[in-house]
């Protein structure tokens, strides 16, 4: 049953488009292989029968899946062991941009199996990322990675290549998700990268083989990247941003949105900072900070970030007031450093005693005066 099924949801992968809300609909009334059956049969389902018709006379399941076979791509369902089920929790995220639903499959290239990225990470962000953006993205990844912690991009320009990079940069796994067939690399220039991720990573798509990045495409896409990660971070994203629409589908998945604020003068930080502004997003500035929010209660916990202590911080009050009133240059006597702090010289007398033993103050004979410790 399970390569039936098999089979009539890769037709139905070629027939229709990723996150069609109709397709996701009618899968789960009637069942993948019953829908398509109904289709080849010329049976009207859900009024979808006119859409498909063209793709229909052309699509062939069997011929689908020995070709992926051959090119090293597997096409995994629901049924399958490695279904990365944490995607299911589309069924009640709502549609936007009329896209939602769970996929119907995946098309998968790679070692990294689906069902082991229920702790990865999403990074995303600008493709005119900022040299400021490609740095944090970079090794906000490597942190990230360098914990086992699956990598989730979409191999783009700019803030994915970066964040993709950062995991490999550890040996760490990363995962490009595509809005065109696993077996096409979008953009071109990515080529080696792409194929890099293939053979020690993986490549994932809703879109079936052989299929071209469309639009409609790439905001599937991003759904299936909120959906597969713990979290999503937004590194660099403008007023109108993909990055932005990934954030939308990870909040309606209830699943934790970061953000890395940017320059208040940067175009590429407005998007990402108006989501910390309302709240939308948690302000991070580190790798660690993301897995903090995202790994289980206590297993990376951050300590807030502290200045170094300097001598003088372990000092009572009375010893900072005294030291305050010894000279810098020349030296002075008890009685005038006595005066000069408003304290008894016998007080004076023993806190000079007690600085002079840590090295902040010295005596020469001028008297005292500051030491070079003390000025740290």
């Amino acid at each position: 049953m399970s390569e039936v099924e098999r089979r009539a949801r890769a037709a139905l992968s070629r027939l229709t488009e990723p996150g069609d809300p109709r397709l996701t609909n009618l899968v789960a009334e009637l069942g993948a292989a019953r829908l398509y059956d109904l289709l080849v049969n010329d049976r009207d389902a859900g009024g979808m029968l006119t859409d498909v018709a063209v793709r229909l006379a052309s699509t062939d399941p069997d011929r689908e899946l020995d070709r992926a076979n051959s090119l090293g791509i597997r096409f995994v369902i629901p049924a399958d062991d490695e279904w990365p089920t944490q995607v299911e929790a589309l069924v009640s995220a709502g549609q936007l941009h009329e896209r939602g639903g769970p996929p119907i499959g995946l098309w998968a290239k790679g070692p990294l199996r689906l069902d082991r990225l229920e702790r990865s990470v999403a990074v995303v962000g600008s493709r005119s990322a900022t040299t400021y953006g490609v740095q944090v993205a970079g090794e906000l990844a490597a942190v990230v990675a360098r914990q086992g912690c699956p990598v989730i991009s979409g191999a783009a320009f700019g803030i994915d290549q970066a964040a993709h990079r950062g995991a490999v940069a550890m040996d760490g796994p990363t995962v490009a998700v595509l809005a065109c067939g696993v077996d096409r690399a979008y953009p071109a220039a990515h080529t080696d990268l792409i194929a890099h991720l293939a053979a020690t990573g993986a490549v994932v798509s809703e879109a079936a083989p052989g299929c071209a990045p469309t639009r409609i495409r790439f905001l599937a896409r991003n759904r299936l990247i909120a959906a597969l990660s713990r979290g999503t971070v937004v590194v660099e994203a403008a007023v109108r941003s993909g990055a932005l629409n990934t954030a939308t589908w990870a909040g309606r998945l209830n699943r934790v949105v970061l953000g890395v604020p940017g320059p208040v003068t940067s175009a590429q930080s407005q998007g990402v900072n108006q989501l910390i502004r309302k709240a939308s997003a948690v302000l991070v500035t580190s790798g660690q900070e993301v897995l903090d929010l995202v790994g289980q209660a206590g297993e990376h916990l951050v300590e807030d970030p502290r200045a170094p202590v300097r001598p003088r911080d372990r000092l009572t009050s009375r010893h900072r007031q005294v030291l305050d009133a010894v000279p810098v240059a020349r030296g002075a006597g008890t009685d005038s450093v006595a005066r000069t702090a408003g304290l008894g010289i016998v007080e004076v007398s023993s806190a000079l005693s007690y600085l002079h033993r840590y090295g902040l103050v010295e005596q020469d004979d001028d008297g005292w005066r500051l030491a070079a410790l003390a000025h740290t």
